[in-house]
C-alpha cells in the first residue's frame, strides 16, 4: 500500500481501498450493472462515494481490480492448517467430556433413589445398596469412557 501512495493520486487510492475491501460478488455485480447504465447518469453507491462528492472510476480501472481480486486465491499455510487441526482437537475433546456431566447426574440419581428406597422400606437395605453400587459403577464407567475418548482425541490423533 505504501508503493501505491507514491504512484497513485489520493482519489485513486480511495477507489482502490474501497474496491479491495468489498466482497468480490459486490464488485462484480456493480461492474455488470455499470455497463448497462448509460454514461449520462453515473452510478452512485458506496463504492464511488468520496466523502464530499461522488467520483466515478473508469471502466478499465474497475475491470483491472476485478481481475486482480478474482485471481487471488484463498491463501493458507502449513502453520495455519496445524492451528485449525489443534483447534478441532480441543473442540472435539471438549465435546467428548460433556458426557461426564451425565455421569455425575446419573450417580446423583442412583444415590438419591437409594435414600428414597431405604426410607420407604428399611428391610431391603442390603439389596438396595447392591443395586446402588451397580448403578454407580455403570454410570461412572460411562463417564470414564467419555474421558478416555477425550484423551484419545487430544493425544492419539
Amino acid at each position: 500500500m505504501y508503493s501505491c501512495t507514491k504512484l497513485c493520486t489520493p482519489a485513486t487510492q480511495a477507489v482502490l481501498a474501497r474496491t479491495l475491501a468489498r466482497p468480490l460478488s459486490a464488485t462484480a455485480s456493480s461492474v455488470n450493472s455499470q455497463e448497462k447504465i448509460s454514461t449520462i447518469t453515473p452510478r452512485r453507491n458506496l463504492a464511488t462515494y468520496n466523502g464530499l462528492g461522488f467520483t466515478s472510476p473508469s471502466q478499465p480501472q474497475v475491470a483491472a481490480l476485478v481481475n486482480q481480486i478474482a485471481s487471488r486465491g484463498l491463501q493458507t499455510s502449513a502453520i495455519q492448517q496445524a492451528d485449525v487441526e489443534a483447534a478441532a482437537k480441543f473442540i472435539g475433546a471438549g465435546a467428548a467430556t460433556v458426557g461426564m456431566a451425565g455421569s455425575g447426574a446419573g450417580i446423583g440419581t442412583v444415590f438419591g433413589s437409594l435414600i428414597i428406597g431405604y426410607a420407604r422400606n428399611p428391610s431391603l437395605k442390603q439389596q438396595l445398596f447392591t443395586y446402588a453400587i451397580l448403578g454407580f459403577a455403570l454410570s461412572e464407567a460411562m463417564g470414564l469412557f467419555c474421558l478416555m475418548v477425550a484423551f484419545l482425541i487430544l493425544f492419539a490423533l
